[in-house]
């Protein structure tokens, strides 16, 4: 049996010095690097004292994007490449993850996803098929990859969705429909559309994620 790809990437520790009571997986987008979502950390670290952020690369380089990695090749918009290379990438997280709790002696219930485009539906992908549920998914401009695995969906963490409305890369139909599609199934879901943003996260994004982590760790 081939050996997953160990994930590695910058880190931000508690604030207090202590050791960590949660966590914060922060998933960074295509052709992207953990060291720009860790970015979002400073906006969030003051409320959460007790909160260890990590934000790991993605297993695999990304072509033409220089210090830049990828959950899964890009090379057409295909569904079912989407869904192959989500698949594929999955366990990759998961075992990120249990090495991530084992080691701070943390639960599913002290751990919060964050996801960046790619890295939001990679978020989806794992955190609703843990066997024990993550506190919560928060994930900015992306969507569920994977509609044909529902079936697998067996935890219920709660979800905050963000985007903006002039979105090119994933237009902000997909948080409509994602959104609409979890609730369907019995998940608590949240949404917010921000007028005027394209493929990023703004202050009011940021805001209300913030929230929405304090909800869920604490």
């Amino acid at each position: 049996m081939t050996a997953l790809p160990a994930l590695d990437g910058p880190f931000v520790p508690p604030a207090s010095g202590a050791p960590p009571k949660s966590l914060v997986i922060l998933l960074h987008g295509y052709g992207s690097n953990g060291e720009d979502l860790i970015g979002l950390v400073p906006h969030w670290r003051h409320a959460f004292p007790d909160t260890l952020f990590i934000a790991p690369n993605a297993p695999q380089v990304c072509p033409g994007a220089p210090g830049g990695y990828q959950w899964w090749p890009i090379t057409n918009m295909d569904p079912q490449a989407r869904i192959a290379g989500a698949r594929a990438t999955a366990p990759i997280i998961d075992a990120f993850i249990d090495a991530q709790l084992a080691r701070y002696g943390l639960s599913d219930d002290k751990l919060a996803l964050v996801g960046f485009s790619q890295g939001t539906m990679m978020a989806l992908q794992v955190g609703l098929r843990r066997q024990r549920p993550v506190a919560g998914i928060l994930g900015y401009s992306g969507m569920l990859v994977d509609e044909s695995g529902l079936s697998e969906m067996t935890s219920k963490p709660p979800v905050l969705l963000v985007h903006g409305d002039a979105d090119p890369t994933v237009p902000v139909a997909a948080l409509h429909h994602s959104g609409a599609t979890l609730q369907a199934l019995g998940y608590q879901v949240g949404g917010h559309v921000s007028p005027g943003l394209g493929h990023s996260i703004d202050l009011d994004g940021l805001q209300m994620g913030g929230n929405f982590l304090h909800k869920v760790l604490n």
